[in-house]
C-alpha cells in the first residue's frame, strides 16, 4: 500500500495525455518510473507488443476518453466489472486499469531478472475485453475521505493497543522516509485531478504506511503466528478502506468528467 501501483501511474499520467495537459514523452516517462520498459500486448490491430507512446495514442483513437483503476483482492473485487475472466487476471495481479469509452481493460504482467539492488524490470500490460459497467464498490471522494478519517483513527489506536507505532528503526526508517516523500512536494498525481483526489491519496497512503507498519513481523512486540494473524485481522478493515480510497482518489478524473 505505500507504494504507487502501476496501474495508478498508468491511470493518472494517462488521463494527463488524454486531457493534453502533459506531452506523450512525459506521460510515458512518469508512467515507466524506475522501470526498463512497458509494453502492451493484445492491443486490437496489433499482433505484437508495442511501446507505451503508440499504445496510448491507439487507445486514444478508439474512443478512450479516460482511464480508471482496479485494486482487487480475495474476496474483495475493488473497481472491476466483469467479466470473469478478465476479473481473475486482474485479482492474480491485484491491480488493473479499465478504460472508459471502450470496453478494454490492462492488466500488468512484471518480469524482474537480476541481483538484489540491480534489478531489472519489465512490464507487459495484457489488454483483454471488459465488460461495460459500475466497477465495484468504488465510493465517491467525498465518502472515501470520511472513511479514512475513521480508519485513520482507528488504525492509530489498533498499533497502540499492539505496541507497534513507532517501535523498531525500521518503522522509523519507514516513517522518515514518507515524510521526506511529502516534504519534496513530489507529485502524487498528475495534471488534472481536482485537489481533494491528491489530499485523499495522501492520506490513503498514509493509512497504508501505519498497517503495512503493523503487519511487518519486525516491528512491535507481537512476534508469534498467532499473534501476527490477529494483528493482521484486526486491520484487515483499515486496509480494505484505504485500498477503496486509493481507487476513488485516481478514478476523480473519469468520474468528473462523466458528472460533467
Amino acid at each position: 500500500m505505500i507504494s504507487e501501483p502501476r496501474s495508478g501511474r498508468l491511470a493518472a499520467w494517462g488521463n494527463a495525455l488524454l486531457a493534453g495537459l502533459v506531452s506523450p514523452d512525459d506521460a510515458v516517462l512518469a508512467v515507466v518510473g524506475e522501470d526498463a520498459v512497458h509494453r502492451v500486448f493484445g492491443l486490437p490491430g496489433e499482433s505484437a507488443p508495442v511501446g507505451l507512446t503508440l499504445a496510448l495514442g491507439r487507445l486514444r483513437a478508439l474512443g478512450v476518453r479516460g482511464l480508471r483503476v482496479a485494486l482487487p483482492a480475495p474476496g474483495h473485487p475493488l473497481g472491476l466489472s466483469g467479466p470473469p475472466e478478465f476479473n481473475a487476471r486482474a485479482l492474480e495481479a491485484q491491480e488493473a486499469v479499465v478504460c472508459h469509452g471502450v470496453a478494454l481493460g490492462l492488466v500488468p504482467e512484471v518480469d524482474e531478472a537480476g541481483p538484489a539492488g540491480d534489478v531489472h524490470v519489465e512490464v507487459v500490460w495484457h489488454c483483454l475485453p471488459v465488460r461495460e459497467a459500475p466497477p465495484a464498490d468504488v465510493p465517491s471522494l467525498g465518502e472515501a475521505e470520511r472513511e479514512l478519517a475513521e480508519a485513520l483513527r482507528e488504525a492509530t489506536a489498533v498499533l497502540s493497543r499492539l505496541d507497534v507505532a513507532g517501535s523498531g528503526p525500521v518503522a522509523e526508517a519507514a516513517i522518515d522516509a514518507y515524510r521526506a516523500r511529502a516534504e519534496r512536494g513530489r507529485e502524487v498525481l498528475a495534471p488534472g485531478y481536482p485537489p481533494r483526489a491528491v489530499r485523499v491519496l495522501e492520506l490513503a497512503r498514509r493509512v497504508g504506511l501505519l498497517v503495512s507498519l503493523a503487519v511487518d513481523r519486525g516491528h512491535g512486540g507481537a512476534v508469534s503466528s498467532s499473534e501476527m494473524a490477529a494483528r493482521a485481522e484486526a486491520l484487515r478493515p483499515v486496509e480494505r478502506t484505504a485500498r477503496r480510497a486509493q481507487v476513488a482518489a485516481y478514478n476523480a478524473y473519469v468520474e468528473e468528467q462523466e458528472r460533467g
